[in-house]
């Protein structure tokens, strides 16, 4: 049985784009509106087998919400897939440049490829995803509408690529995120990387104790994000990424920071990812 997982978007998306590069081409998606559906639907085993979350893109940063439904989820990492966006001019098969009136896609692909756009004096109309997109021009045969999406998505609605790679910043990656329930996670074979959540007392010195520790112990601190704690009085929490070496080296790391902090969350071990 085809591995199952929840994904943020439609059909086409971005994030299945992610899942295939991870688990194959065979995974089988559920499609939800929010990411909080991704991890909900992630958590309840009898729905799926974990869910694919965006956590950062190299041009917009980090998805700060997505640190805070990860934190309170029992959902751990056990991989993460940089994912180059690439946007492509969709339209049904025969249409020509000159036939083209509209062109729709999410308002950020838009934005993404302004400066193709700029060159036609098409009518630019935002939508809700890249992907829809595409399944809209596909389900009623526009044959003076275009989208902005992902090849996957011409791939899934019969769609040509009109013209390919129309992004503006060329050196534009999501990461993504493997989540899998915490009770079903098995050890990650080759792991070199971790995450945690982490907060600190307001004393002097408290968060540079824990990074000097950090350091002292040979990793490498990838990625460090503040996060306002829900409900408190200007009070932080901590999201580390931290690049090890072998598994004795990351022990010896936590056991420092938890001695340093008021709380600890190791949120998953795991393989890092490769930029392609």
């Amino acid at each position: 049985m085809a591995t199952q997982v929840s994904i943020q978007g439609f059909e086409g998306s971005f994030h299945q784009e992610a899942a295939r590069h991870f688990f194959g081409k065979d995974v089988a998606v559920v499609c939800c509106s929010t990411f909080r559906e991704v991890v909900k639907i992630a958590s309840n085993k009898k729905e799926s087998d974990g869910g694919v979350m965006a956590i950062e893109n190299s041009i917009a940063g980090s998805i700060l919400p997505n640190y805070n439904l990860l934190q309170k989820s029992n959902l751990v990492i056990v991989g993460e897939v940089y994912l180059q966006i690439r946007q492509n001019l969709l339209v049904n098969p025969g249409v020509q440049l000159q036939d083209i009136r509209e062109v729709h896609s999410h308002h950020m692909a838009i934005q993404q490829c302004l400066d193709y756009l700029d060159k036609y004096n098409w009518r630019l109309v935002e939508t809700e995803d890249t992907a829809l997109s595409a399944k809209h021009i596909h389900k009623h045969h526009s044959k003076h509408i275009a989208a902005i999406a992902s090849r996957l998505a011409a791939e899934i609605y019969q769609l040509e690529v009109l013209a390919p790679n129309i992004h503006t910043l060329k050196n534009n990656y999501t990461r993504f995120l493997i989540l899998q329930r915490a009770d079903a996670a098995q050890e990650v074979s080759g792991a070199n990387k971790a995450t945690v959540n982490f907060n600190t007392d307001h004393s002097r010195g408290s968060l540079a104790k824990v990074l000097t520790g950090i350091a002292d112990a040979g990793i490498n601190l990838s990625k460090l994000q503040s996060m306002p704690i829900p409900g408190s009085d200007f009070k932080y929490s901590f999201h580390a990424d931290l690049e090890f070496d072998s598994k004795e080296q990351l022990d010896a790391a936590l056991k420092d920071v938890k001695n340093k902090t008021e709380a600890l969350k190791l949120l998953g071990v795991y393989k890092n990812g490769k930029i392609k």
